[in-house]
């Protein structure tokens, strides 16, 4: 019996050495393994206490130093160096050292802090499988973001601030299905956002701030946890972000967002922090947001928020700071933000508030800032335009009025059994037919500049005052209306630099705000060319209660000599043009409409050009004065209310129907032959057997 036992002793001894052995000999093989990464970072100032005797998984913790074991197996690693450390010598290698990372393969938490590491994050760093909480804030790391930090199925924290990672963000990482923290700070991030970032379920925390981020925000409206909303310092816009209604934290300064401050944002009832300073709002500020059960800041100085505050607005007692500094605003401001709050900070300078004179604009100022709301066009790289079929490669070498007879004959011939009967002719003054998406007009890819401004002695697009307009016109007296619309007149003005200008005045309903005709009026601002009368700029009336447009005056060139026809049938006390004179006025319609159609993407299609909508300059250079576009659009309400799905059927109607200008420039060739007004169809087929 005592044999037995003696010898089932002597098992139980033997197993329990070797599992002391064993797990010796793993502590040994990771202690070997931060000693290395010692090594490999330089022997850092953190990690002196660091030797061949150390037991790391019983050792002390710090603030700067962790280890953390579990089952002799090291979970946690965190070294916090000095802020502003330097980068790693010359001989360090990024990809050895994750390389030794990848020795510790239970390791679920890794923190690496300011320790100058330096490269392109490798690849290989997927190999930590387990990994929960990445963090390698304030290093050096380069290059694109690798697509294999999408393999780390386990992540939940992806913290990589104050680095130097470019490029565009993976669309892979939608593929971490519990990331909870996002965190991408002060790095050199650019491009767009990827939609799928409105795939992480579970994310609390997005930081993107201090990048170069582009575009749209997508829609996050679906992550129901977030919380942080941190986007600071971008080019993101123009859009307001949708969020869910959980959000504690939205920070967007410092970027191009426009419009679309949602009007659910009376049920944050969760938002503590919301920054919009330093943007280009212009839209009616939302007084209950200051009334919110959490807030406690509020910024939205630099923008154009317009709005009439009273002193009997309520505010959230536990405010802190609120900035309204270079607004729109007028009234005065809340007696609850004036009330003595020892820790309240309330900043409201460059309104036109009453509260103190000093400090704030004249009413007046905040009227016409409000009326004229500004677009700068942007500089874009003139693109090749296409070759146009048949007419428009009218460019030069036509010296006879016989050349002309043969084109306008093969023009005429070819659509005029197809011919679909044209609308009435208008002129900047009269109608216009609809057909674009606004989608197409908000991308500044569809947009090409193919002609310098500085060539074409245009004054560059610019926004009015409703003071000047007024003194162009002697305040829009009835001896300047040129013409009259179903929408409003059109009046001749004359500019404070001698100019003579024609300004159309579009009335709208009180339901539209500056937003909704932007995209527009940035593509007429880009329609400028030596053949076309060119838009010189605009100026928007809105009511002050909210905001929304109540008149667009646009302010084109104005050609007082006349128009094609008038020269070439109406000639009576005046030379009649010259044959030369004729041809270099059909070559400048046929340039015009080529730009019309390859200048610009999208083509501006079915102009229904007639020679009253040519004008001609004090040189007898040809301009047309008639453009396809929504904004000069009749039925533009009725444009407004269509979906983006009826407004793409418009556009692929039009597209198709270039042919319309094609036998419309046949007829302006036509009358130019001839002489003779021609208004119907049978004067063009009779003419056309005269000339044949």
């Amino acid at each position: 019996m005592a044999k037995g036992f003696s010898h089932t002793a002597a098992i139980v001894i033997v197993v329990l050495t070797s599992l002391i052995w064993h797990s010796e000999q793993l502590q040994s093989s990771q202690a070997q393994t931060l000693l290395r990464i010692q090594a490999l970072l330089n022997f850092p100032t953190a990690l002196t206490g660091w030797n061949n005797e150390t037991d790391f998984c019983n050792s002390e913790t710090s603030s700067t130093v962790t280890v953390v074991c579990y089952d002799d197996s090291i979970t946690q690693l965190h070294i916090i160096g000095k802020k502003g450390f330097p980068p790693l010598p010359r001989n360090f290698s990024i990809d050895s050292f994750v390389t030794t990372l990848a020795r510790l393969p239970s390791l679920k938490v890794l923190t690496l802090v300011s320790h100058g590491l330096w490269g392109p994050l490798p690849g290989k760093i997927a190999r930590l499988s387990n990994l929960e909480i990445l963090n390698l804030t304030s290093n050096f790391f380069d290059g694109a973001i690798p697509q294999e930090v999408s393999y780390l199925s386990n992540l939940q924290t992806l913290v990589l601030d104050g680095n130097l990672f470019s490029g565009m963000l993976p669309d892979a990482l939608s593929s971490l299905s519990l990331l909870v923290v996002l965190s991408l700070k002060k790095n050199l991030l650019d491009g767009p956002l990827p939609d799928q970032l409105g795939s992480l379920e579970n994310l609390r925390v997005l930081s993107l701030s201090d990048n170069q981020f582009i575009g749209a925000v997508p829609d996050l409206s679906n992550l129901t946890n977030l919380q942080v909303l941190d986007l600071e310092n971008n080019s993101l816009g123009p859009q307001f972000p949708q969020v869910g209604t959980k959000i504690v934290t939205l920070i967007l300064k410092k970027n191009k967002f426009r419009y679309g401050i949602p009007d659910k944002m009376n049920s944050y009832f969760q938002l503590e922090l919301l920054d919009v300073s330093f943007n280009r709002f212009v839209e009616p500020f939302k007084p209950s947001i200051m009334s919110l059960p959490w807030i406690t800041y509020l910024s939205i100085e630099q923008n154009r928020f317009t709005g009439l505050l009273s002193e009997d607005l309520p505010c959230n007692d536990q405010l802190e700071f609120v900035d309204l500094s270079a607004n729109l605003l007028t009234g005065r401001l809340p007696s609850c933000l004036l009330s003595d709050h020892k820790k309240r900070v309330v900043r409201y300078a460059g309104n036109c508030l009453t509260n103190e004179v000093n400090s704030q604009h004249p009413f007046s100022f905040c009227r016409t800032e409000a009326l004229a709301v500004g677009i700068i066009p942007h500089r874009r790289k003139p693109k090749h335009a296409s070759k146009v079929v048949t007419a428009l490669s009218i460019t030069g070498g036509i010296i006879a009025g016989t050349v002309l007879v043969i084109l306008m004959v093969l023009l005429t011939r070819k659509v005029f059994d197809k011919m679909v009967k044209a609308p009435p002719t208008r002129l900047i003054a009269e109608d216009a037919s609809t057909g674009y998406t606004s989608k197409l007009y908000s991308d500044p890819r569809h947009i090409a500049r193919a002609v310098k401004l500085g060539a074409l002695d245009i004054p560059s697009y610019r926004t009015f005052s409703l003071e000047e307009l007024e003194a162009a016109t002697n305040s829009f007296a009835m001896s300047s209306v040129m013409g009259e619309g179903s929408h409003g007149q059109v009046y001749r003005g004359q500019l404070k630099d001698g100019s003579l200008v024609a300004i159309r005045c579009l009335k709208m309903i009180k339901s539209h705000s500056t937003q909704s005709f932007m995209q527009y009026i940035e593509l007429i601002s880009k329609l400028r060319h030596p053949h076309f009368v060119s838009a010189l700029g605009h100026c928007f009336e809105c009511y002050l209660d909210d905001s929304s447009v109540s008149t667009i005056m646009l302010v084109f060139q104005y050609f007082p000599t006349g128009t094609l026809r008038e020269w070439i049938t109406e000639w009576h006390g005046r030379q009649p043009l010259t044959w030369s004179q004729r041809i270099a006025a059909a070559i400048g319609i046929a340039k015009g409409i080529k730009f019309l159609h390859t200048g610009i993407v999208p083509g501006v299609f079915s102009n229904h050009l007639k020679t009253t909508d040519i004008l001609l300059d004090q040189n007898l250079v040809a301009k047309i004065c008639s453009y396809n576009l929504p904004l000069l659009a009749e039925n533009m309400e009725k444009f407004f209310r269509m979906t983006a799905e009826t407004q793409n059927l418009f556009f692929l109607r039009e597209k198709h129907q270039e042919k319309l200008d094609v036998y419309d420039f046949g007829v302006i060739l036509l009358e130019i032959i001839v002489g003779r007004p021609i208004s119907t169809q049978t004067q063009v087929q009779f003419l056309t057997d005269q000339v044949r």
